[in-house]
């Protein structure tokens, strides 16, 4: 006989994130209790919203300010019980360079890998890392060279293909990425297929007969 599945309240849970249209720090989700929490704690009001009342702080708070009362009130409703996620954007707790330490990890352990790869297929999973057309390393910093090369040419008022020399160049670096991509993921497509080391010729083997010149001794 089968189990049941287990009840899980989940409109108990209670999200605290900012809304991307609006800027707003809302919360979503919760008890009347946990609606207390977020107003004494926090400084959260409670809106109408199309699917019931939301919690929002109020407009036109300092960033620093939205993330100190978002950690203050997601820290209370834990302690108090409740379930929580608080968007890492604005926990106050949070390191603040956690992304780029978490990417200079990232690219440390890629190059342990490699250089601890024994077979094709090994480095060429390395490779992939960095030369896959969507999420590589390499194609995802060229996203960001081009999206740095249009910005700087639009605060300049610079009209295409009149962009100072140092920023046109940025274009000619996104091109160079793209070919890079190509060419690491041309290596790790021959790497991929060399999945075993190449076969060494067999040994002669003990005691086998002599060759007639050597017979002729």
């Amino acid at each position: 006989m089968s189990r049941p599945e287990p009840d899980f309240w989940v409109l108990e849970y209670v999200t605290i994130t900012k809304d991307p249209r609006t800027g707003l720090v809302v919360a979503i989700g919760g008890t009347e209790q946990a609606a207390d929490i977020l107003q004494r704690t926090g400084g959260f009001l409670t809106s109408p919203g199309p699917r019931g009342d939301y919690h929002r702080l109020p407009h036109g708070l300092p960033i620093e300010q939205q993330r100190l009362k978002a950690t203050t009130a997601s820290h209370a409703l834990l302690a108090a019980g409740h379930s929580v996620h608080l968007d890492p954007a604005l926990n106050m707790l949070a390191a603040p360079d956690g992304d780029r330490d978490a990417a200079l990890r990232y690219l440390t352990q890629l190059a342990v890998r490699v250089s601890a790869a024994e077979t094709s297929s090994a480095v060429a999973e390395v490779l992939t890392e960095f030369a896959a057309p969507v999420h590589g390393l390499l194609p995802l910093t060229r996203e960001v060279i081009v999206r740095a090369w249009i910005a700087a040419s639009d605060l300049q008022g610079a009209a295409p293909g009149e962009e100072p020399e140092p920023i046109a160049r940025l274009g000619s670096t996104a091109n160079s990425l793209s070919e890079a991509a190509r060419v690491v993921l041309h290596a790790r497509n021959h790497a991929a297929r060399r999945t075993q080391p190449p076969a060494t010729a067999p040994a002669p083997a003990a005691g086998r007969a002599q060759s007639p010149v050597s017979r002729r001794r």
